[in-house]
């Protein structure tokens, strides 16, 4: 499956493993999920992961023909000690629309 690297935007396999893929007649649905990696700057020691928020639909390029949605789940951490959470801000979907921002731009 690493060829599919190519088709994502770049640098997003950094952050996201991919869960699944499906093939429907008219779209690929590709589904991820962001790493166990805290944000840079924080301590892993004093955070635990406490899941996902519920996945966020973004459409991307197309591929052969088929519309591309991407399946975004976030992951969230709380600290220990006083139950603040925490997450990552993504600059991958561009400003009010729900297309990845490589599309938007084009």
């Amino acid at each position: 499956m690493d060829y599919i690297k190519h088709f994502l935007p770049v640098g997003l396999l950094d952050i996201f493993d991919i869960t699944s893929i499906d093939e429907q007649d008219k779209s690929f649905s590709i589904h991820l999920e962001e790493k166990n990696n805290l944000p840079q700057g924080f301590n892993p020691s004093e955070y635990e992961s406490k899941g996902f928020y519920e996945a966020k639909k973004i459409q991307d390029f197309p591929i052969r023909g088929k519309a591309v949605y991407l399946f975004i789940k976030r992951r969230r951490w709380r600290r220990k000690d006083t139950g603040e959470v925490i997450h990552r801000d993504f600059t991958l979907i561009a400003t009010g629309t729900k297309l990845t921002q490589e599309l938007a731009d084009f």
